[in-house]
C-alpha cells in the first residue's frame, strides 16, 4: 500500500468512512444549501496557541475535520486536557499540565500533518524543549522547514538534528528578534507570531503574510494578552509578554471551502447557498467568479452561488495566484475544473506553489483540454520563472468530461476531482477520498444533500 493510500485511509477513518473509494454518477447539477464552519487554516493554529496560556481556552465554530482531530491528539500527548462538543462546534483546551511527549507519541498522532512545527515556540516557552518529527502534508510543492528553524534560532533556540526528528531547546529562554521574510509565507508568519508573543523584548517581522486567518490569529493572541501591531507595509511588531491567559474566540469561516462549493455550483450548472460565508474575505474570488460568468448574491447569513443558466454565458478568464489580497492558490484548483466548461481559452499562472497542477492529469484523462507550461504566462513577478517548474496552465473549453478512475493527490486537488466526477458523463471511481476529510467537514453528507449520486465502497 502506498503512503498516499495509507494517509487517505487514516483520514477516512477520522471522518467515519469505512473505505476511501467512492463511485460517482455524474451529470446532475448540485442544488441546495451547505453550512461552512471555521477555517481549517485558522482553527488548528488557534488550538496550538492555547499552549501559550496559563488558563483554559474556548474555541467556537470548530469544524469536524481530521486536522482538528490530529491537533487534538498532539495536544493531548503534551498534557493538554481537551473537552470537545463536536456537534456544537466548540472545544475547550486546558494547558495547566503541559508536559513533554515521547517522539513515538508525536509521530503516532502527527501522521502527515505539518502542524508539529508550530508547536515549537509555545513548547519552548512552557517546557524549554520541543521535538519535531518528519513532516508530511499535501504534495503540492516545496515546503522546507529551514525558515522555521532559522527563525527559532533567531529567538535563541538551539537545534539538534536526531535520527527520528529535530529536538529544540531554549537554555536561556527566547528573546525578540528582527526577521525579514523573502516571501510572505503564511506558515512562517504563524511561526513568528506564536514564538514572539512570549519572547522577551521586541520582535519585528517584515514582509509578513496578512491573510484573514493571520489577522484572526492576531486578534486571538491579543485577547490572550499579547501586544501586536500591524502596519500597512506588511510589518508586524510584537512586544513580548511574560505570561498569557486563555481565550474565548469564534473562528472566522473557511473561505477555501466556500470557494470550493461556489466552483462546484458553476461547474455542475448548479445553485448552492453557502451559509456562513461573508463577502469581505472573498472579495477577490467573487470578482473572478463574476468575470467567469458565475452569479452570486450576498445575503446576511451567507452567499448564494449559481450558474448563469446558459453554458454560452460562461467566459474564459486569466488568473494569477498570489498572497492575500490576491487570488488564493487554494481557490485555483476547483476553479480550473469549472473553467473547462467556459468557451475559449483561460490561463492560470500559479505563483505560490510550484507543483500545484498535478491534479490536472486526471482532468485531461476525463477529456479536458489543458496544456501545462514552465513559462510564466502572466504579468506578475514570479519566483518560479527561472526554476524550470511547470506552473502555468492553459485551459481550452468547453470540454465534455467523461467518467474515469481517479486517485486523489491532495486536499484541494481532491475536492476538485470530486467536482469533475460530478459534472462528468457516466461513472467515476475516486480513490484516496479520505484525504479530503482533512479540510472539508461532512463533505459526503453535504454532497448528498445537494443531490449528488454516489456509492461508498465497503
Amino acid at each position: 500500500m502506498s503512503t498516499l493510500t495509507e494517509d487517505a485511509a487514516r483520514f477516512a477513518k477520522f471522518s467515519g468512512l469505512d473505505a476511501d473509494t467512492i463511485t460517482f454518477h455524474g451529470g446532475q447539477p448540485l442544488n441546495g444549501r451547505v453550512h461552512v464552519r471555521g477555517a481549517k487554516n485558522f482553527v488548528t493554529k488557534a488550538m496550538v496557541a492555547a499552549l501559550l496560556a496559563d488558563t483554559p481556552s474556548v474555541l467556537r465554530n470548530v469544524p469536524d475535520i481530521s486536522d482538528v482531530r490530529i491537533v487534538s491528539g498532539l495536544l493531548g500527548v503534551h498534557g493538554v486536557e481537551i473537552d470537545r462538543d463536536v456537534e456544537g462546534g466548540e472545544i475547550r483546551l486546558d494547558p495547566s499540565n503541559v508536559k513533554r511527549a515521547h517522539s513515538a507519541e508525536i509521530n503516532a498522532h502527527a501522521g502527515s500533518s505539518r502542524i508539529p512545527i508550530l508547536f515549537c515556540g509555545p513548547l519552548l516557552h512552557q517546557l524549554g524543549e520541543a521535538f519535531i518529527p518528519d513532516l508530511g502534508g499535501c504534495r503540492i510543492g516545496d515546503r522546507p522547514i529551514d525558515f522555521h528553524l532559522s527563525a527559532l534560532r533567531s529567538f535563541g533556540a538551539a537545534v539538534d538534528k536526531l535520527p527520528e526528528g529535530i529536538r529544540l531547546t531554549a537554555p536561556n529562554g527566547l528573546t525578540g528578534a528582527k526577521i525579514h521574510l523573502d516571501y510572505p509565507s503564511v506558515g512562517a508568519t504563524e511561526q513568528v507570531l506564536l514564538t514572539a508573543v512570549r519572547a522577551q523584548g521586541l520582535t519585528e517581522l517584515s514582509n509578513a503574510a496578512i491573510e484573514p486567518e493571520i489577522m484572526d490569529l492576531i486578534n486571538l493572541l491579543q485577547k490572550m494578552g499579547a501586544v501586536i501591531s500591524v502596519d500597512a507595509d506588511r510589518v508586524i511588531r510584537i512586544e513580548g509578554v511574560s505570561s498569557m491567559h486563555g481565550y474565548d474566540h469564534k473562528s472566522l469561516f473557511d473561505r477555501n471551502e466556500a470557494a470550493s462549493w461556489a466552483a462546484a455550483a458553476l461547474a455542475t450548472r448548479g445553485d448552492i447557498f453557502v451559509e456562513g460565508a461573508t463577502q469581505s474575505e472573498m472579495l477577490t474570488f467573487l470578482n473572478v467568479f463574476r468575470k467567469a460568468g458565475g452569479r452570486f448574491e450576498v445575503q446576511d447569513d451567507g452567499i448564494r452561488f449559481t450558474h448563469p443558466g446558459d453554458a454560452h454565458e460562461l467566459r474564459p478568464v486569466v488568473i494569477e495566484t498570489d498572497v492575500h489580497p490576491g487570488f488564493m492558490t487554494d481557490w485555483q484548483q476547483p476553479v480550473v475544473v469549472a473553467l473547462t466548461q467556459a468557451p475559449g481559452v483561460s490561463i492560470v499562472h500559479e505563483t505560490v506553489y510550484e507543483q500545484r497542477f498535478g491534479f490536472t492529469e486526471a482532468l485531461s484523462a476525463m477529456g479536458a483540454t489543458i496544456e501545462l507550461h514552465r513559462e510564466c504566462l502572466g504579468g506578475q513577478k514570479c519566483r518560479f520563472g527561472q526554476r524550470n517548474f511547470v506552473h502555468s496552465a492553459v485551459i481550452s473549453g468547453p470540454s465534455q468530461l467523461h467518467g474515469a478512475d481517479i486517485q486523489v493527490p491532495d486536499l484541494r486537488g481532491g475536492f476538485s476531482h470530486l467536482i469533475a466526477a460530478l459534472m462528468a458523463e457516466g461513472e467515476s471511481r475516486v480513490s484516496n477520498v479520505g484525504i479530503i476529510a482533512r479540510g472539508y467537514e461532512n463533505f459526503l453528507s453535504k454532497l448528498r444533500g445537494l443531490g449528488a449520486d454516489f456509492e461508498i465502497e465497503n
